[in-house]
């Protein structure tokens, strides 16, 4: 099958692709490397250089490719930004995602797995998060990738749009050959083994006020290659799922404070903390029940285990303690 990859040179579509190309498909990546990385991109992918939101040149992509569906990851993705910018988020995200449909729909194709986040579930109500949950985000982030799906599903009733999309909790972790390299990186694991590699700036904790057990925010850590393996599936029973929203993560939260305990298990390392004012946007718990993607996928988590999510991000970067070159 021809797919394209929108953020395909990101962090979770470069592994995405990379299992892609694992079961032989052919792979169009298309990304604009303004958060993605060249290098990242796996031969023998194919890559186009080009933006959601330039509406010729993504024309100009699907005229030249025969593609069959499309993987949907390109966004603006900084919780932190998406308050104090919003237009960015709307822009890129909703109206981007626009264009890349509105492509589909002119081009003959029909089947979308879109990479949604548990950011359209705002502040939780209740503990795990399953699908059903009110759907209330607390920052433009959220909400535009809340609206994305919404119009997903009136395309799918008019246009017969196949579409599955994944809400996915924080995805960590890499595979020998690709991880996780953001400029600047605001994930917690990459900056905490940074400070492990480094040794020398610490730790921004934000907030330690929270309600959790420690004070920090608790997160549900999920391998990206699980959330690769998601996606493949995805991709196989679009036909029979269309129309459905999984949550992806482990079911497990662990705070800042527990994350940096590991890690210095990991690494053998101490690590230096410094604490800071809560940031704005943040929930202090997301913990996810993915009992809906399992039933319904047969998707299983392979690598559940915190200490196996950080050692993996800790050998790739390790190998690429400047992450990528391009």
């Amino acid at each position: 099958m021809n797919v394209l990859v929108t953020g395909g040179a990101g962090y979770i579509g470069s592994i995405v692709t990379e299992h892609l190309l694992k079961r032989k498909h052919k792979v169009i990546v298309l990304d604009n490397l303004r958060q993605g990385h060249k290098e990242a991109v796996l031969p023998p992918a194919e890559f186009v250089l080009t933006d959601i939101c330039d509406i010729s040149s993504l024309e100009s992509a699907f005229c030249r490719f025969k593609i069959n569906a499309v993987m949907h990851m390109a966004a603006e993705t900084v919780v932190e930004y998406s308050m104090t910018d919003p237009k960015r988020y709307f822009q890129n995200n909703f109206a981007g995602g626009m264009n890349l449909l509105n492509a589909m729909l002119k081009h003959g194709v029909n089947k979308i797995i879109y990479s949604s986040t548990a950011a359209v579930y705002g502040e939780p109500r209740s503990i795990p998060i399953d699908e059903d949950h009110p759907e209330t985000p607390i920052n433009s982030y959220g909400e535009s990738k809340l609206m994305f799906e919404r119009v997903l599903e009136w395309y799918g009733r008019a246009y017969r749009i196949k579409h599955i999309s994944f809400r996915y909790f924080c995805a960590a972790g890499a595979t020998e050959l690709l991880g996780e390299d953001h400029r600047p990186e605001t994930h917690l694991i990459p900056n905490v083994l940074k400070a492990a590699l480094n040794g020398n700036n610490p730790v921004s904790v934000f907030g330690t006020d929270y309600p959790t057990r420690d004070g920090t925010c608790i997160r549900d850590f999920v391998h990206v290659v699980d959330i690769a393996q998601a996606h493949l599936l995805a991709l196989e029973k679009i036909g029979d799922l269309s129309g459905n929203i999984y949550n992806l993560g482990n079911s497990r939260g662990y705070s800042v404070l527990e994350v940096i305990k590991t890690a210095e298990k990991v690494t053998g390392v101490e690590i230096p903390v410094k604490f800071c004012p809560r940031r704005l946007g943040d929930p202090a718990v997301l913990v996810a029940s993915a009992d809906r993607a399992m039933r319904g996928l047969g998707w299983k988590p392979r690598f559940s285990k915190l200490e196996d999510i950080i050692e993996s991000a800790w050998r790739w970067l390790k190998g690429h303690p400047d992450g990528y070159q391009q």
